[in-house]
């Protein structure tokens, strides 16, 4: 299944979902946001599965000082 993540296209496995996907790219559900095909998306809905064609947009948190 092919998506796109922040302008890049990516493969995924069938049935892959908003956790499973920040589970590759190594971050924390906690520490991002997410909008998916322009809507921005409640951490109760990361479980969700993606499909072809969607367009994921993920905000990643950094702290500092």
């Amino acid at each position: 299944m092919r998506i796109e993540v922040n302008g890049v296209e990516q493969d995924l496995s069938p049935g892959t979902n908003l956790t499973g996907l920040l589970s590759q790219l190594n971050l924390t559900p906690e520490r991002v946001a997410i909008e998916l095909n322009m809507e921005v998306v409640d951490r109760k809905q990361f479980d969700s599965a993606l499909k072809e064609g969607d367009k994921v947009e993920i905000i990643h948190f950094v702290g500092g000082g």
